[in-house]
């Protein structure tokens, strides 16, 4: 369980888990979340505090939208220790626009989706919001 001055990034963990077929898991060891559509990565948070003294999460964003989003939004930044033409690092500072994040959460998920075969994104169709699909490990 986070902190309580991780609220932003607790709020932004619940947002990430509400999306059909989304599971969570910790490749990297506990300090972070890993949030994944049918075994593909579609955000990441945590704590790196070179980057930030608040949690960060990591998103996939269109390559054309990212110099964009990072010179717009304060709280955008380029993808931590990720491509960064595809990703971006928001700080989940207490302030931070949380309709700006869930935007943000739902386009890098509709990206990794779009992405996906067919056979895969209709099964995501029956999921309700955050019912987790079969991983790609289930066959």
């Amino acid at each position: 369980m986070l902190p309580a001055h991780h609220d932003a990034a607790a709020w932004c963990h619940s947002t990430c888990l509400a999306l059909p077929g989304a599971t969570q898991d910790n490749p990297f060891g506990p300090e972070t979340d890993v949030f994944r559509v049918h075994g593909k990565v579609f955000a990441l948070l945590m704590h790196v505090p070179r980057v930030s003294e608040h949690m960060i999460v990591n998103l996939k964003a269109e390559p054309d939208e990212v110099p964009l989003l990072v010179a717009e939004h304060e709280a955008v930044l380029p993808g931590y220790h990720m491509n960064k033409k595809h990703w971006v690092s928001v700080v989940l500072a207490p302030d931070v626009d949380r309709a700006l994040v869930a935007e943000l959460v739902e386009d890098s998920y509709d990206n990794v989706v779009a992405g996906l075969p067919q056979r895969l994104r209709s099964t995501l169709r029956s999921l309700g919001p955050g019912q987790a699909g079969r991983s790609l490990a289930d066959g």
